[in-house]
């Protein structure tokens, strides 16, 4: 299964980075590749077995269920439910203390249905922009600048 991942600095302690990357009612004040986040079942905060509904600008929307939450170092999910273009999906949140702030690694391990898997060069290229994307964003936003909300 391709995997990718990419990682940023931030200058904030882990506990508050996690918190606001877990944090479904405050998701999209940081998150532009989102239009929707919000978490299933009545659920008030992020959990193991706990669902959340996320859907992309690009209008395409995604169901996952949390398979790991150790605050503040880790949140894991897998999709249940997804875009017809995954076969799998999974994607993990990871935190730990360096110099000052935290270190933010941010991971995607997905599969391609066929025939979106004849795009796999240009899908990979995309994600990895996305993920980039995102990271920039949490960074500005945890650090008092405007997000980029480039896309």
């Amino acid at each position: 299964m391709p995997r990718l991942q990419d990682s940023i600095h931030i200058l904030r302690p882990p506990e508050a980075v996690f918190d606001i990357t877990q944090d479904y009612s405050r998701r999209l004040e940081w998150d532009t590749f989102l239009v929707k986040a919000e978490l299933l079942g009545g659920a008030p905060r992020a959990a193991v077995g706990v669902r959340a509904w996320c859907v992309a600008h690009n209008g395409l929307g995604m169901e996952t269920e949390y398979v790991s939450f150790r605050p503040p170092r880790v949140a894991a999910v897998k999709m249940t439910r997804g875009p017809w273009l995954f076969k799998d999906f999974a994607g993990s949140w990871n935190f730990r203390e360096a110099a000052g702030g935290t270190e933010v690694v941010f991971v995607y391990a997905y599969a391609l249905r066929f025939p979106f898997v004849l795009f796999g060069a240009f899908a990979r290229r995309r994600l990895q922009r996305e993920v980039r994307q995102r990271l920039l964003d949490l960074k500005a936003y945890l650090e008092g600048a405007e997000p980029s909300g480039g896309r």
